[in-house]
């Protein structure tokens, strides 16, 4: 019997909710997982804001177009990594110096819980409606502010530190792994449990990011990638299928990063997602998956660790599902291919 009979003999109201569940293949899977895109958001800047940035202020623009960012990531299917580093500032107490005939720009830091003094040299470049040579720059602890004349560029301290090369030798440590789609958009109001909890543990002496990971999933299947039947072409049935795929990489990740018995997850958590784990192995017939996370748009944020792992700039691992289970294992990385990927 076909799919569209066996959807024919189910009673209404239930056959139209049933025509839209992923149809299946028989054939064993496995998924090669890469990042397609992944990008930093500095989530105590919003983490317990209570009123709306002022529009009008350069700062205020700046915050509200990341709230904006965060907000529509809780209609897409994507994961997050709250990310720990130690705390850093703007020394608004210091020197700000500009290089001889030069845009070289060396700004002064505070580093850390002892507030060490550090500084870091940039090169900039005269975007296209600056109307003047050489900016006027404002600092305030999180913040830089050039004006430009026609225009004001604003960069927090971690965007700098992301964006310019630097000999700062700064851990980005996982602490959480987590989804972004929410329907009550708690990521970007800055109102996840858990990683209230996480901020109240590393205190102020730890700044807390958010790296939002668009992943890529090719799946290779005697029979084809499901997700290209026809059938599956329906927007629920399309993300049933992106649902579970997600929930599988998603527990990887906590298995590699968080340990085999992360601190942050209750043991409800923890029992639903075997079940769902289960599931998804038995749905899909997932004999293996490897998730290749390699950050290539983070800049000098592009190497990551935790408690468990060793900070890398790329962590290959090799995964599948046992006993309700994700089983994972670092993989030696693969020669570097000259013109293109690893």
């Amino acid at each position: 019997m076909n799919f569209p009979e066996q959807v024919a003999q189910i009673p209404q109201p239930y056959a139209d909710s049933f025509a839209t569940l992923p149809q299946r293949t028989t054939a064993p899977q496995s998924w090669m997982v890469r990042v397609a895109d992944a990008k930093y958001h500095w989530y105590d800047l919003i983490a317990g804001f209570a009123e709306k940035p002022d529009i009008r202020d350069p700062i205020g623009r700046y915050m509200r177009r990341m709230q904006f960012e965060l907000e529509a990531t809780a209609e897409k299917r994507h994961l997050f990594l709250a990310v720990t580093r130690p705390r850093v500032r703007f020394d608004i107490t210091g020197v700000v110096q500009w290089g001889f005939f030069s845009l070289k720009l060396t700004l002064p830091l505070l580093m850390g819980a002892e507030a060490l003094k550090e500084s870091i040299t940039i090169e900039l470049k005269v975007p296209f409606a600056a109307t003047m040579k050489k900016p006027t720059v404002i600092l305030t602890e999180n913040f830089i502010s050039l004006n430009w004349g026609g225009l004001v560029e604003v960069f927090s301290v971690h965007d700098l530190l992301l964006t310019y090369a630097h000999n700062l030798k700064l851990p980005s440590k996982v602490a959480y792994i987590g989804q972004t789609r929410d329907a009550e958009g708690r990521l970007g109001k800055g109102r996840l449990p858990a990683l209230h909890k996480l901020r109240a543990q590393f205190g102020l002496d730890y700044d807390t990011l958010i790296l939002v990971l668009g992943m890529e999933i090719e799946v290779s299947c005697a029979e084809g990638d499901p997700a290209a039947l026809p059938h599956n072409e329906h927007p629920l049935a399309a993300d049933a299928l992106q649902a579970e795929r997600i929930d599988a990489i998603e527990a990887a990740l906590i298995r590699y990063f968080e340990g085999s018995n992360p601190r942050w997850r209750q043991l409800d958590e923890r029992k639903a997602r075997a079940e769902r784990l289960t599931a998804i192995q038995a749905s899909n017939n997932l004999a293996q998956y490897t998730v290749d996370l390699e950050l290539l748009e983070t800049g000098c944020y592009n190497t990551l660790c935790s408690e468990f792992v060793s900070s890398a700039p790329r962590h290959l691992l090799s995964c599948y599902v046992a006993d309700g289970l994700a089983q994972v294992a670092a993989m030696p990385l693969p020669a570097p291919v000259k013109g293109g990927r690893g």
